[in-house]
């Protein structure tokens, strides 16, 4: 018999179920990002302040790039620098629905948050959004003094579509030689080119991800079918995994995204990377970003911010 689920998600879930709202795969994209929007702070934690909010426009081949950058506290020396990258399934997620969680993550790790606001799909389909969050991690490293930050300590991370994303983006600076990273953080990434495994279909229903939602992401996300043959759009199935940077891969038990993240911190331990991989019992997606309901993300939060704190080069306790 499987572990039950966390008493605080049963909670949420039987109240989501009593509301009777609308999956996004029932609404148009825009409909659905607006939805996103509105509902993104009910159980999150409540925005905290930092010393300082600024959004910018990156300028890139493609188009322009909005970011946000948070730094946590005044700083003589430069201090170092988060590039994140929302979840959404490339079709819903924006800075202000990640605010929050984006603040955590700065005044818990100590560093700068370039929080990137990457084009959707299906206005913008695949690969946009990678074209978009490698550029705008290639002008964080660039432009890191100019925002406070320090260019030799630079991470990168992402949860879901955004985990598929920052994994993604630490393939490519390793390819180019630049920037180099010091950690991913990947928060149930999206990694494998199908919805097929064990996960996707034992959990596609009743755990707040369900399986109709992952398709409509991913049917609005590619271009075509030949797509999935991309590691771009399913790093699983990059041929070399070597030389990356140190990750934090975070699972949990009830999202049926659970088998992509094993699967890629597997991978990637097996190519001599360092990896932890994290399964929270009873979770399900997006756990990371209900810390305002459920103790486990906050936990998850810890985790993840100290481990960034080690990255870094600094001590956590």
């Amino acid at each position: 018999m499987a572990p039950p689920l966390d008493p605080q998600v049963a909670a949420v879930l039987a109240k989501i179920r009593l509301a009777g709202n609308p999956e996004y795969w029932q609404m148009s994209p825009a409909q659905a990002r607006e939805w996103h929007n509105r509902k993104a702070g009910i159980l999150d934690i409540p925005p905290e302040p930092v010393h300082a909010v600024e959004d910018r426009i990156v300028r890139a081949i493609e188009a322009d790039v909005p970011v946000r950058i948070y730094s946590p506290r005044a700083s003589q020396s430069p201090l170092p620098v988060l590039v994140w990258l929302h979840g959404g399934g490339h079709v819903v997620g924006s800075l202000q629905s990640y605010d929050a969680l984006c603040r955590k993550l700065a005044l818990s790790a100590d560093c700068i948050v370039v929080s990137v606001d990457y084009r959707l799909a299906p206005e913008h389909k695949f690969p946009a959004g990678v074209v978009d969050s490698f550029a705008a991690l290639k002008w964080a490293a660039r432009h890191a003094a100019e925002i406070g930050g320090d260019a030799t300590r630079i991470a990168i991370g992402g949860d879901s579509a955004g985990g598929n994303l920052a994994a993604v983006c630490a393939i490519l600076a390793r390819d180019a030689g630049d920037p180099a990273l010091v950690f991913q953080l990947l928060v149930y990434p999206r990694t494998a080119r199908d919805e097929d495994s064990p996960s996707h279909h034992a959990l596609g229903e009743g755990y707040m991800l369900t399986r109709k939602v992952i398709l409509w992401f991913h049917d609005h996300y590619r271009a075509s079918d030949s797509d999935r043959h991309d590691f771009r759009y399913a790093p699983l199935i990059a041929t070399d995994l070597s030389r990356l940077p140190p990750a934090l891969v975070i699972v949990g038990e009830y999202d049926p995204l659970r088998d992509d993240g094993i699967a890629y911190a597997a991978r990637l331990r097996d190519a001599g990377n360092e990896v932890e991989l994290a399964d929270y019992a009873g979770m399900v997606h997006p756990f990371f970003s209900m810390g305002g309901a459920i103790d486990a993300g906050r936990r998850a939060m810890v985790q993840a911010t100290n481990a960034l704190r080690r990255a870094f080069g600094e001590v956590t306790t």
